[in-house]
């Protein structure tokens, strides 16, 4: 048997009680795909209703020592996983935009290639959102087409 020092048992304990806090973010959907025990399951629930600050701290050290008692590194990749997922989705949120802009800008360059990488991208369609966006900026109206436009470049990068 490992001899393992206090500092490091406390240390320990502390990164199961920051997974809790983590898996306490998550969805109830996300969570119901980890693999969870039905006692941790009803104390991350009992934490969701907790308003005290206190009583959240103290539910959170009981999250903590429950999950010392079970084998975390299943639930780590699974949260690892979904985290992944999310900067994913942002990164390319932030790319769909930027399409958008350049496209309102004048890159007709990218618009032939848009169509040329997605094939399931209608050309009249695209053309007429990246011309109606453009008049929308020109004249300095609210933003409806080039919504619209990032709707359908959205949708054209997911098929």
């Amino acid at each position: 048997m490992d001899y393992k020092s206090k500092t490091q048992k406390k240390k320990e304990a502390l990164s199961l009680q920051k997974l809790g806090e983590k898996l306490l973010k998550l969805s109830k959907e996300q969570i119901r795909d980890i693999n969870i025990p039905e006692e941790v399951l009803d104390a991350l629930n009992l934490a969701r209703t907790i308003k005290s600050r206190e009583a959240l701290r103290r539910q959170m050290q009981l999250i903590g020592s429950l999950m010392r008692q079970i084998d975390s590194g299943p639930i780590e990749q699974a949260i690892d996983q979904i985290e992944q997922g999310n900067y994913l989705k942002a990164l390319e949120f932030k790319e769909t935009e930027q399409w958008r802009d350049e496209l309102i800008a004048g890159n007709d360059e990218l618009l032939e290639e848009i169509l040329k990488n997605h094939s399931n991208a209608e050309r009249q369609q695209l053309s007429q959102l990246v011309r109606n966006a453009r008049k929308e900026a020109a004249s300095n109206k609210p933003p409806k087409s080039s919504r619209a436009l990032f709707r359908y470049l959205r949708d054209i990068r997911m098929t």
